[in-house]
């Protein structure tokens, strides 16, 4: 069986501000115009349709994108995935190590990163079909990218001699600088560095034991103390958090003698900031990607994406300007990399625009701000049919509701009745309430705060349907 362990943490904040930390990267459409609308989270399992003795996936994922991730399973139709929340992050080989504990012993675990763009599925299942056979003798497959081009931005592998379809790797290399980097393709012995593996469950683990027992160690006792959290699979903080970080790599695939490296040549991408985009996306005469509503006047080789309204251009060259309805990024595009700097600074000053966009998704739908002042922030509230949002109080806000599409039932303490459109309702300060959708259809409302703190920790949760009420 092989089962797709998908490593869906991280935060991507090179492609902020598109990526944000409650919605990141993998799970937007940010190769949009190209195949599909899909995620790259979604392309990530999606490309693997056709393989032989697929298993359902095991996904790596924080905390907080739990019901991100449980929501796009359920649009690709993929049941008995298992959903393990990560507290904290520990780079990658704890995170196999974890998903190879819960799995059966003799499962082969393709091992992928949810951000990758790979537009040639066809070849990349073939490869992965070559590697199983390397696999279940006891090999640990890593995939390296066939380059096309000196890039400085990635890790390398150096191969060795020829082991079956694949080769025996030689030598795990860091990032290059430009000459050497132009060394490594010239010679044609070099591949760059995917972070995509196929290895026996148990064979990973035997590694593990031996080059990082003390990882091995703590990833045990994290998963002796799994909590099953409705329909995900919660590893204790403490225990966790614990363990050494260190990547698969460093940790096993660098000191092993079974790694094998398979050539993989299918038009990937890591997708690692805004000049990747540009780079994989189709281009008009001038050299520009041009996304949404966007007028150009003497623009060469740029890339420009309008989300939310008119994004003008004059005389730009070589610029990556991405704007959402909060922010716009405005960068050269051979400083991309330079982008996280931004979002640490907004990290640092406390600023919402590094952490959520003015769209935020929930489980029980979403809601968007519109306006937002002293004293008092509007918002646009969608409750998906069937939904119930929790029963909850205020400290520091009363609120107004008015339904403007579907059916609303609201509990207003002792109170409970129904808002048809049209109609409202005021939830004063300290009541304990709740919105909840009991139709077929969905439920649309504007809700109107006033209060003198609108921070959206003033919530105390009394009774949710997602395990949101903290114990005690």
């Amino acid at each position: 069986m092989i089962i797709p362990v998908v490593l869906a943490g991280g935060v991507g904040s090179r492609l902020w501000p598109v990526s944000r930390q409650l919605y990141p990267k993998q799970f937007t459409s940010l190769a949009r115009g190209a195949v599909s609308e899909e995620t790259l989270f979604q392309s990530t399992l999606s490309r693997l349709g056709g393989l032989a003795n697929l298993g359902a996936p095991i996904v790596i994922c924080n905390e907080e994108h739990r019901f991100l991730t449980a929501q796009q399973l359920l649009e690709l139709g993929i049941s008995g995935a298992r959903i393990m929340l990560e507290p904290v992050g520990r780079n990658t080989a704890p995170a196999v190590a974890v998903a190879a504990l819960v799995a059966d012993p003799d499962d082969l675990l393709l091992v992928l990163p949810a951000d990758h763009a790979i537009a040639d599925a066809a070849t990349l299942r073939a490869v992965i079909s070559e590697g199983t056979v390397l696999a279940q003798r006891n090999r640990l497959v890593t995939f390296g990218i066939v380059p096309d081009s000196p890039q400085t931005g990635y890790g390398y592998i150096r191969r060795g001699e020829k082991t079956g379809a694949g080769f025996a790797v030689q030598a795990f290399v860091e990032k290059p600088d430009a000459a050497t980097a132009q060394q490594y393709l010239d010679s044609g012995q070099y591949y760059w560095n995917s972070g995509m593996f196929l290895f026996r469950a148990g064979q990973f683990l035997d590694e593990l034991a031996q080059h990082a027992p003390d990882i091995l160690q703590s990833c045990q006792e994290a998963v002796a103390g799994l909590e099953r959290d409705t329909d995900f699979l919660r590893l204790p903080r403490e225990t966790f958090a614990a363990c050494r970080s260190d990547s698969i790599d460093y940790a096993v695939m660098e000191n092993t003698r079974e790694a094998v490296v398979l050539p993989l040549d299918a038009q990937w991408n890591d997708l690692g900031a805004w000049d990747a985009l540009w780079e994989t996306s189709a281009k008009d005469a001038e050299g520009n990607v041009l996304t949404g509503d966007v007028l150009c006047e003497d623009v060469k080789d740029s890339y420009i994406h309008a989300h939310s309204r008119l994004v003008a251009a004059v005389g730009v060259d070589n610029a990556i300007i991405v704007e959402t309805a909060d922010a716009v990024l405005v960068a050269d595009r051979d400083r991309v990399q330079e982008v996280k700097r931004i979002v640490q600074r907004l990290e640092k000053s406390g600023r919402q625009e590094g952490v959520n966009h003015v769209l935020v998704y929930r489980p029980w739908g979403s809601y968007e701000s519109l306006a937002m002042g002293e004293g008092f922030q509007v918002k646009h509230i969608v409750v998906k049919p069937g939904a119930s949002l929790s029963l909850q109080m205020h400290h520091h806000r009363a609120e107004h509701w008015v339904v403007i599409k579907g059916s609303a039932t609201v509990t207003c303490d002792d109170n409970v009745f129904t808002l048809e459109e049209n109609q409202s309702t005021f939830i004063p300060l300290g009541s304990k309430h709740r919105l909840q959708n009991l139709t077929t259809t969905p439920v649309e409302l504007i809700e109107v705060q006033t209060g003198g703190y609108l921070g959206e920790d003033d919530i105390v949760r009394f009774d949710d349907v997602y395990g949101r009420v903290k114990p005690g």
